[in-house]
């Protein structure tokens, strides 16, 4: 999503209802905040057509070191967790 238009964080702030209108009229923003993207403002149409697309797509990405060094002590130590109390 390129933006149109970039806004600082005080200046949206001041001018929210002419940026909605952008939106309303196709126009994505983006909000800026130390000079930096913070936010978008984008057309609702493009909000939907994303929401569907993600899908599963959203959660891809390899997973490495989500268990730690060793994933079968992980699971070990968790399954000690959940044995009886």
């Amino acid at each position: 999503m390129p933006a149109d238009t970039s806004y600082g964080i005080e200046q949206a702030r001041m001018q929210l209802p002419a940026i909605t209108a952008k939106a309303h009229a196709g126009v994505s923003s983006v909000i800026t905040k130390h000079g930096k993207p913070y936010a978008a403002v984008v057309p609702i149409q493009y909000l939907h057509q994303h929401k569907r697309s993600a899908g599963i797509l959203a959660l891809r990405g390899t997973g490495k070191g989500l268990w730690g060094k060793s994933p079968s002590k992980t699971i070990a130590a968790l399954r000690g967790e959940w044995g009886d109390s």
